[in-house]
């Protein structure tokens, strides 16, 4: 599959993005170690010279545009993905695992010569990890990758474009143009440019990023993620900020959420974060609440981060209720 197609039917979701080939190397001599000569104060550390020994190596799929298409899918949503791959066997075997999933691949851009994003991730036995990432061909976006007339869905799912801010200002007014509702993950490209991606938000549905990421776009140094969701939400229509393992937050209009996980042990956060938003955005598109969004979200991830691979554990049928309760959310008003 050459270049560019187009989709000939209207499909549910369509997701925008990174496509990448993922090795996990799992090791107990993967050490951390607490040191201010490193951004975040820790780093990931092995002895220089030797030869390390590998407990255990999965070879998988990444990326955040083909991890949220794997969720709609599994979740029984018509699946598109918009993404560039090599024409090299990386690039192939992403290939056969979106076709795996049922999801539509005639957006796939396929480049002649290129190589696909690929990425090692070294992962601690306490499931923290370092990722090594070349990004290949999915490490630029141009508006002709993105063919606008051919994303007929009722949904678009936009992760990261590589910092071309003028391609996702572009997507945005087609979603407005066309009725197409939009959630936008952005990437580090992205959220560099605050002040360009802030304008854009007025025409979000959704907007999904991590505590870090909220005070970068939202200008402000508060930790509050209850506070930093509500900034963000008087940008865009909905605003979802995660924090690890402290939980998530949601605001709306007047209305405030905060989801408390359970504590999960995890064996990987790889794909935690893409679980957590595309499930959320599954849950909006269904047309179930925003609580029960957080629900959904939160449970895909607490599925993903205890398997080795960012796409092994995500939910492959609705969490009954019974299941969705288990996650306390609390809502309040301002």
């Amino acid at each position: 599959m050459d270049g560019v197609l187009s989709l000939c039917h209207m499909i549910d979701i369509i997701t925008i993005g990174s496509a990448t080939r993922d090795v996990f190397l799992s090791s107990k001599d993967f050490q951390v170690i607490q040191s201010e000569k490193f951004a975040g104060g820790a780093a990931e550390c092995v002895t220089l010279g030797a030869k390390i020994e590998v407990e255990d190596c999965t070879l998988s799929t990444g990326g955040g545009a083909t991890n949220a298409a794997a969720t709609f899918a599994s979740l029984g949503f018509s699946t598109g993905i918009v993404a560039k791959l090599g024409d090299d066997e990386p690039g192939r075997d992403i290939l056969a695992d979106l076709l795996n999933l049922k999801i539509e691949t005639s957006l796939v851009k396929k480049v002649k010569n290129g190589r696909t994003a690929y990425s090692t991730l070294l992962t601690t036995t306490g499931g923290e990890r370092t990722a090594l990432v070349y990004r290949g061909v999915s490490g630029e976006f141009a508006a002709s990758d993105v063919p606008l007339k051919s994303l007929k869905c009722s949904w678009l799912y936009v992760s990261s474009l590589s910092g071309n801010i003028d391609l996702l200002a572009k997507l945005v007014a087609h979603a407005k143009k066309m009725n197409i509702r939009i959630a936008i993950n952005p990437g580090g490209g992205e959220l560099s440019k605050a002040p360009q991606l802030r304008q854009i938000l007025a025409g979000v549905d959704v907007i999904l990023v991590n505590l870090e990421e909220a005070q970068l776009l939202s200008g402000m140094s508060t930790k509050d993620g209850k506070e930093l969701a509500g900034a963000l939400a008087k940008l865009s229509k909905v605003a979802v900020v995660t924090d690890g393992g402290k939980g998530a937050y949601a605001a709306q209009a007047k209305s405030r959420y905060y989801a408390k996980n359970r504590g999960i042990k995890s064996l990987s956060r790889t794909g935690a974060g893409d679980a957590f938003g595309s499930g959320c955005v599954a849950a909006i598109a269904k047309g179930l609440s925003l609580e029960n969004a957080l629900q959904l979200g939160t449970l895909n991830a607490e599925s993903v981060i205890q398997h080795i691979g960012a796409k092994k554990g995500i939910l492959t049928k609705w969490p009954k209720e019974k299941e969705l309760e288990e996650i306390k959310v609390f809502v309040s008003r301002v």
